[in-house]
């Protein structure tokens, strides 16, 4: 018996990284997948990684999966790729937010259309693609929404600062500050609803994705200062298979959480060694 048989699951970004570390455990676990992103195949993209290969590898181990190439920063593509899920599966279920991007470029070299799209993908879409799901989980007695973060979202604190290289993470950091805002927010609206949750999850410490190494953010896949994408995917899991009463609202890191549950042992990093967002506190 998997944790999730006779669920269905949509995912956001799933062509690679934690998305498709997301997509294939759940998949292992018994749900029915629909996976979304801008990459079909292989080389349409210049990161290792599609929904082809996605769907291929969860179909290859024995569970079910339907792939759907969008682009969520239009409001009507967020419509048309939950009618495609559910075409494929019939109701979702579980809804996974992980689709992000991002440019690491400081404010002043940063084109405004460039700032607009990481929002309509950041935290647009995550809260478009929630409100047309939201109905149909209130009818059907109960849903689960995870909403992605991303350490980037406790910002620098307080200055004065040391005359040093900015990151260039305003805008993305921007963004899932107020993903986890929205988290929040949205997790109170359904509260009354009874079985529906709407929680957060970032990494505890650098996930090492084709997104990061590219990026040099890590300095490869065995970089001991980052986990593998399989953790956020556990991480994942458990909010999505845990009692309501116990996950919704709940803005968290991964092995915190795993760790909180009883699921891992030993776990490092954002909400264990140092503090996460000041909403992971709340």
């Amino acid at each position: 018996m998997g944790k999730l048989d006779g669920k269905t699951a949509l995912i956001t970004g799933a062509s690679r990284g934690i998305g498709q570390s997301i997509a294939e455990l759940f998949a292992s676990e018994g749900a029915k997948v629909t996976v979304a992103a801008r990459t079909l195949n292989e080389g349409d993209h210049m990161f290792e990684g599609s929904l082809a290969r996605t769907v291929q590898n969860i179909k290859v181990a024995g569970g079910e999966a339907h792939g759907v190439a969008c682009d969520i920063s239009q409001v009507s593509e967020c419509h048309r790729l939950i009618e495609e899920a559910r075409r494929a599966f019939g109701k979702v279920d579980i809804l996974v937010n992980n689709a992000a991007l991002t440019y690491y470029l400081t404010v002043d070299n940063l084109a405004e259309n460039r700032w607009t799209k990481c929002f309509e993908i950041n935290v647009h879409a995550p809260l478009f693609l929630s409100k047309a799901l939201l109905p149909d989980m209130i009818e059907q007695g109960g849903g689960r929404i995870v909403n992605i973060s991303s350490g980037s979202a406790i910002g620098p604190g307080r200055g004065p600062y040391d005359d040093v290289a900015a990151r260039g993470d305003t805008m993305y950091g921007a963004t899932k500050a107020a993903l986890e805002r929205m988290t929040q927010g949205l997790a109170k609206e359904v509260a009354r609803h009874g079985n529906i949750s709407v929680m957060a999850l970032s990494p505890s410490v650098i996930v090492a994705t084709p997104g990061t190494v590219h990026h040099k953010l890590v300095k490869g896949y065995d970089d001991p200062k980052s986990e593998n994408a399989d953790m956020m995917a556990q991480g994942a899991l458990l909010l999505v298979s845990e009692p309501v009463t116990k996950v919704n609202g709940r803005v968290c890191y991964d092995q915190a959480i795993l760790s909180e549950f009883g699921w891992i042992k030993n776990p490092r990093g954002r909400g264990v060694d140092t503090p996460g967002s000041g909403y992971s506190q709340v």
